[in-house]
């Protein structure tokens, strides 16, 4: 079943990931793209921390997509956080 969408927490700058929800059901999901990641499926190198979240919100739908694939191909196990890496947007 797919994720849908829920609300954006923001850039964690010590563990380079973007962070946002996603809700499975009622049930939250948390999720990080890491900046490597984001870089790559925007085809672009070393876009600025501050710069990270209007590049999710002009990207959010094919990054949420991708979260919910990755949220499906694992055991979905609540409390678990699905982390988007390199390999799963080339």
């Amino acid at each position: 079943m797919p994720l849908t969408r829920g609300r954006i927490v923001g850039h964690d700058q010590r563990r380079l990931v973007f962070i946002f929800l996603m809700l499975n059901g009622e049930q939250p999901v948390q999720c990080h793209i890491s900046d490597a990641a984001m870089d790559e499926l925007l085809g672009i190198k070393g876009s600025p921390p501050a710069a990270r979240q209007d590049l999710f919100l002009e990207h959010r739908d094919a990054i949420e997509r991708i979260a919910s694939e990755v949220f499906d191909a694992s055991d979905g196990l609540p409390g678990s956080v699905v982390r988007i890496f390199t390999k799963h947007v080339i």
